[in-house]
């Protein structure tokens, strides 16, 4: 039978998220926006004013925080109301006027960190020690005096905010293609029943037990980005050169030494990641061969690395996942898990479900004044509950931040940090079903929930790495991409990866590149998901061991926020990631579930 996916209609209401929390209607949207504006021309009045007095730069700064916190809510309803109806007209102009306010902001407070940085930092320092509101920007103006040999003039400034909106386009172009145009020939299981492809469901298709169906979703997947490959190619060549002309333009070494300096992070934790993960493929050469030998295959096929191992794969309601995910976070704490469930099943933090229209993926976002929102397409499955537990592990480290820190600029933490909560989550469930859920085929499951989120963190997005940084070289050189040098280039990465054990089509293994809209769209970003995972091991383990006081120390670094730079966060937790031991022990834990799988399937 014919399985079709809702449209957005037809999602019953307690199944969405509350984004009338943000904003009640599309009017009061639009009024804000008015609003966002005179707020904006009353911030450029400040522009010559900021080095006057210690009361004028007070003034600015409240103002400016003021400004920011309603700036959030505009873009995070629009973007928000766009991810589940990308074929809205409506919703997608709302989304573009969200991306622009980003860059008229910037644009109106460009002259604050130049006119800063002409007061100097003997005279802040000076006004802080005076004024009790002031100092506590004390870390604000520090990460300033040390990247104010990046910050460019007032007038450059402003350009670079300008700019902004319309080197969004490139991503942009990007997603529209991928989650609104885009039509997926429908897949076909060993019966004949057909099944729709969208960005909502391509996951439980290639997860499904039914090979026939898997490589019919997989390839018609796979098909239609490869039909589409020149225009995307053109796309991220044109997001590349952008961060090449963004890191020359405020004077760094390149685009790599742009992302993480201007992060705070040391560009060695990058190479040291690549390094050990390339040391460490032959654990995923062994993981290969026994998913082949367990699955009873002559050759295995990239549709089958999501295939189950067993005939019982466990189904698990919503309900039933958050249920299990507070069980698996009681060490935490009440307040912990109590904001949790309320997150997940009173307050509609969650969009849960998929509808024709909703983007690929899944995400945690929102503002200081907004809940933390999760979109999601669950399929009752514990690959569902998994990414369920790993966006709340998001959403819970944005809850304590904007609790906690009451100054804005220090209620965004960096992304160095964030993808270490969501696996925090994601492992300290893991280890609860372990415990709980003896049976051996459950087991078998729990360790391909596993296997599946770290061949997305531990190889997919290291992969990843190894070709955003070669991409990035190649524009620095002067060198042109295309579509078939992307294809060739990622394959070749996949082929290293896969080694001998795994069969690879070439053209739809290379095209995997156009699967991810916006992570390489953001300089540098995908391997953070593989130093995420590692931080996030190396510290359930501090507490699943029952160390001294590993929970409390936890909670303290999801409080800190932006408060401090994201290593020192880290240590504030227990780990230090300038080291690259925790990525090991990482992949010591990964080796432990290839052999723990390998007794259970033999």
């Amino acid at each position: 039978m014919a399985q079709v996916t809702p449209t957005r209609s037809e999602i019953p209401v307690e199944h969405t998220w509350d984004t009338e929390s943000i904003f009640a209607s599309v009017a009061d949207w639009e009024t804000a926006t008015k609003e966002l504006q005179t707020q904006l021309d009353q911030l450029a009045q400040f522009k010559g004013h900021l080095g006057e007095s210690p009361a004028a730069l007070k003034q600015y700064l409240a103002q400016s925080e003021t400004t920011m916190r309603l700036l959030g809510k505009v873009y995070v309803y629009s973007s928000l109301t766009y991810s589940v109806e990308t074929t809205n007209q409506a919703a997608a102009a709302r989304n573009d006027q969200g991306r622009s306010w980003f860059g008229k902001a910037m644009a109106a407070t460009a002259f604050a960190e130049p006119e800063l940085l002409a007061l100097g930092f003997d005279t802040l320092r000076q006004w802080m020690a005076a004024d009790e509101t002031l100092a506590t920007y004390a870390h604000y103006f520090e990460r300033l005096e040390k990247r104010q040999d990046h910050v460019r003039s007032t007038e450059v400034e402003q350009v670079l905010g300008l700019a902004r909106d319309s080197f969004g386009t490139a991503s942009a172009t990007h997603g529209i293609l991928a989650n609104a145009d885009m039509t997926f020939k429908p897949a076909q299981d060993s019966a004949g029943g057909e099944y729709d492809i969208t960005q909502g469901t391509i996951r439980a298709l290639i997860g499904d037990s039914d090979r026939q169906l898997r490589r019919s979703a997989w390839e018609n997947y796979a098909d239609a980005h490869l039909a589409f490959k020149n225009t995307m190619a053109n796309t991220l060549a044109a997001g590349v050169k952008q961060d090449v002309f963004n890191a020359r333009v405020r004077g760094y070494k390149n685009s790599l030494d742009a992302a993480l300096s201007s992060n705070y992070i040391p560009v060695k934790v990058f190479h040291n990641l690549i390094e050990t993960f390339k040391k460490n493929l032959p654990t995923w050469h062994k993981y290969w061969a026994i998913r082949r030998k367990a699955l009873g295959y002559d050759a295995l096929y990239e549709y089958d690395i999501r295939a189950p191992l067993t005939n019982q794969t466990p189904k698990v309601p919503y309900a039933q996942a958050v249920e299990w995910i507070v069980n698996g976070m009681k060490p935490l704490g009440d307040e912990y898990v109590s904001i949790l469930k309320n997150g997940a099943l009173r307050e509609r933090w969650v969009d849960i479900y998929p509808n024709k229209g909703k983007r690929m993926g899944a995400f945690s976002s929102g503002v200081p004044g907004t809940h933390p929102y999760i979109m999601m397409s669950y399929d009752d499955s514990l690959f569902g509950m998994s990414t369920l537990a790993h966006e709340l592990g998001h959403s819970l480290h944005s809850y304590h931040t904007w609790k906690t820190q009451k100054n804005f600029s220090y209620c965004r933490y960096g992304l160095f940090v964030a993808e270490v909560a969501s696996n925090f989550n994601q492992a300290m469930v893991r280890d609860y079903l372990f415990k709980t859920q003896s049976a051996p085929n459950f087991q078998i499951a729990i360790i391909e929930e596993a296997m599946s989120n770290f061949h997305r963190y531990f190889f997919v997005m290291p992969t990843l790495a190894r070709f955003e940084l070669e991409i990035h070289e190649r524009i620095e050189r002067g060198e042109a991409l295309n579509a078939d040098t992307l294809i060739d280039l990622l394959a070749a990465l996949h082929q290293e990866g896969y080694g001998d054990e795994l069969t690879m089509e070439h053209d739809r293994s290379g095209i995997t590149w156009a699967m991810f809209h916006t992570h390489l769209y953001s300089n540098f970003y995908v391997y953070q998901y593989a130093t995420g995972i590692s931080a996030a091991h190396a510290l359930s383990q501090k507490i699943l061991a029952g160390e001294t006081g590993a929970a409390d120390n936890y909670l303290a670094f999801l409080k800190a926020g932006a408060s401090v730079y994201p290593l020192d966060a880290l240590k504030i937790a227990g780990v230090d990631m300038t080291s690259p031991e925790p990525v090991e022990a990482a992949f010591k834990v990964l080796a432990g579930l290839v052999d723990r799988l390998e007794r259970l399937t033999s």
